[in-house]
């Protein structure tokens, strides 16, 4: 059963679900503490919210590489220097490959409730569907997008005269509490994934918490 207690976070942008991991492993009975931030580009707010943290970082840009599997390789060399339990994307904006997913479990959060309406453009799809409830789902990447192992998700209402930004923001605020609770759980309890279901400590197999 793999223990989550050392965290390597990615980040894209501004690093609200950072914040909320750094704010949580504040408290030592959370469990998990965050030993490096990595991004794929400088100048982004979620390397100003770790250097604040004291938390060291780092910066792989896809275009300093002459292939995708070079950076692919660039980015899990510097992630294993820091020795990760869990590896969190956390509004990462790129998929990673076979040298990152092989060598560390990875997870990840969407903002709809999967396998419905996958990829970059979750919210937006959903209200275009006309869906009465969409939310966020927890999971474990795989080389798919959006494809792995679910850990957790939670529903979240569309209510009438909701625009994706509007919709978007309340899922986030229950993504953020989602994922530090599950990012605890796993850190305190451990867990277990065997096909698709993934248990967290004493939790029957494929619930959600």
């Amino acid at each position: 059963m793999s223990k989550a207690g050392r965290l390597v976070v990615l980040v894209s942008g501004s690093g609200t679900n950072l914040q909320a991991l750094l704010d949580a492993s504040a408290d030592p009975s959370y469990g998990a503490r965050v030993v490096a931030v990595g991004a794929d580009r400088e100048g982004i707010e979620g390397l100003v919210r770790a250097t604040k943290a004291g938390v060291p970082t780092f910066v792989e840009k896809l275009g300093d590489y002459a292939t995708r599997a070079d950076w692919d390789r660039a980015i899990a060399a510097k992630i294993a220097t820091y020795e990760p339990d869990l590896v969190v994307a956390a509004g990462f904006m790129k998929i990673l490959g076979a040298p990152t997913l092989d060598a560390f479990p990875v997870l990840n959060t969407h903002p709809a409730l999967l396998p419905s309406f996958p990829g970059a453009h979750g919210v937006r799809d959903a209200l275009a569907h006309g869906v009465k409830v969409t939310g966020c789902t927890v999971m474990l990447a795989d080389e798919g997008i959006d494809t792995g192992p679910i850990v957790a998700q939670e529903a979240v209402p569309v209510l009438p005269g909701d625009d994706e930004a509007a919709l978007h923001e309340r899922i986030k605020t229950v993504e953020r509490r989602l994922l530090v609770e599950n990012v605890g759980r796993m850190a305190r309890e451990g867990w277990t994934v065997s096909g698709r279901h993934v248990r967290i400590g004493n939790q029957s197999g494929g619930e959600s918490t």
